[in-house]
């Protein structure tokens, strides 16, 4: 889940205002307001991937490009969408009966909160759903898009939780699940961070009258990480781990929404 930049950014001055990446295969990709700013590219395997996603980074930060065409396709009414990073991306793969009758998967995996409000609007507002599930956390605890303060972070969730407000959707916040270590940022030692944002979702969603659905508690050791066979990497959920969530998520969607 871990953005490494691999190349250097040149960015010129006035005579050359983009952001060019030495040796990018898309440099030719559009550029500016444009009708249609998503060409399609095959995602590439082994050594290509991290040009690839250099590029995702410095062209499409938020990547709106990638449920841009899905929610142009939606025909049923959503119901709840479940906003969020790999943990939420890689459930639909492992529960997909999970994501039928208006509840819809728009996770991406490595994602931190300020790609994640970059998209807000575009994968949760304008969807219409009835209420939003926000899941977002562990990867700004691991650094993935640089540093950053827990007041900020808690910002940018905030700020998701009050546009959905404000547009008639109402509110689940996810725990963040545990974690004793990244294996994307092995430097980290994540437990007092999880712990401490947790506490802060908990109180914010009890003062805003909001849903908090406690993952956590559900999947973690005495020592704040994954009990055994409940994720595939320390971090990572497994089918298992997914289906000790999956009775939380559907009781949390029924609380808010009032129903039985």
């Amino acid at each position: 889940m871990r953005y490494a930049l691999l190349a250097a950014l040149l960015i010129a001055g006035p005579a050359a205002a983009q952001t060019n990446v030495p040796g990018d295969p898309y440099a030719g990709d559009p550029v500016g307001i444009v009708a249609d700013p998503c060409p399609v590219h095959p995602k590439p395997e082994g050594a290509g991937w991290q040009m690839w996603n250099l590029h995702m980074l410095t062209r499409d930060h938020g990547q709106l490009c990638r449920y841009r065409a899905q929610n142009a396709a939606l025909t049923e009414p959503v119901r709840v969408v479940f906003m969020g990073d790999s943990i939420t991306d890689n459930w639909i793969g492992a529960d997909p009966s999970l994501f039928t009758k208006g509840l819809v998967d728009r996770g991406i995996s490595g994602q931190t909160t300020p790609q994640m409000l970059l998209r807000f609007r575009q994968d949760v507002l304008a969807l219409h759903p009835k209420a939003v599930h926000i899941m977002a956390g562990t990867n700004d605890i691991a650094g993935n898009t640089g540093a950053a303060t827990m007041e900020t972070v808690q910002g940018n969730i905030e700020t998701m939780a009050e546009l959905a407000h404000a547009h008639g959707i109402k509110v689940i916040l996810a725990s963040v699940p545990p974690a004793a270590a990244f294996p994307w940022s092995p430097d980290k030692r994540p437990v007092p961070q999880i712990t401490a944002l947790n506490g802060w979702l908990r109180g914010y969603a009890k003062a805003h009258g909001y849903t908090y659905v406690d993952y956590h508690a559900a999947l973690a050791d005495a020592a704040g990480g994954m009990k055994p066979g409940l994720a595939s990497d320390g971090v990572h959920p497994t089918p298992a781990g997914y289906a000790v969530m999956r009775p939380l998520a559907l009781a949390a969607i029924a609380k808010t929404l009032g129903q039985r």
